[in-house]
């Protein structure tokens, strides 16, 4: 039996594809032109757009400057409510030019500020907290040990490397499981 973590899981064709055409018509654009602006081959554009192919980081990321969108808009899926993405498991993109592979965790909204603390816990008690402003959401990143998280009701254990998104304009709370838990929180404000 291995101990080797699952390959990352790839984005799904469906996604990109209905992004694409979204962003396309949006723009008022054709195949030929969007595919001449990015300069990518019209075939390899019909070939996303019908959710076949294998797009790489490069050709995305021409996509979206061509279309005047963030790289982000291409790839992300719509979210659930509480969303979490264990380490290893999220949707990812390999560049062509480099042994790098980028992984969408979260896109920011236009308009939204967004707040990044760094949080250090023990185990004990819970941190409790009161809902924050209307439209707040909480992005969660465990760095090392282990945490229980999220909206009353609906907590859920992470480890290092796991990813959490959730509602923080409803009672929610931050648990530390093990000694030396840390964790990113990025506060969304919308």
């Amino acid at each position: 039996m291995s101990d080797a973590p699952p390959p990352p899981a790839r984005l799904p064709l469906d996604w990109i594809a209905a992004s694409l055409r979204r962003e396309r018509t949006r723009a008022g654009l054709s195949l030929s032109e969007l595919a001449k602006r990015a300069g990518i081959a019209k075939s390899t554009l019909s070939q996303l757009e019908g959710a076949s192919g294998n797009p790489s980081v490069e050709t995305l990321w021409a996509l979206g400057v061509a279309l005047g969108v963030p790289f982000s808009v291409l790839v992300e899926p719509p979210a659930p409510a509480v969303q979490v993405i264990r380490a290893g498991q999220g949707p990812t993109v390999a560049s062509e030019k480099a042994d790098y592979v980028a992984t969408l965790l979260s896109a920011s909204p236009p308009g939204a500020r967004r707040d990044i603390y760094h949080l250090r816990a023990e185990p004990g008690a819970a941190r409790e907290s009161e809902p924050h402003i209307p439209g707040t959401v909480e992005h969660l990143i465990v760095g090392a040990g282990r945490v229980k998280a999220g909206p009353a009701g609906e907590e859920v254990e992470l480890a290092p490397g796991d990813y959490m998104t959730y509602r923080g304009d409803v009672p929610h709370s931050y648990e530390a499981l093990a000694p030396g838990t840390t964790f990113v929180l990025v506060m969304q404000h919308v």
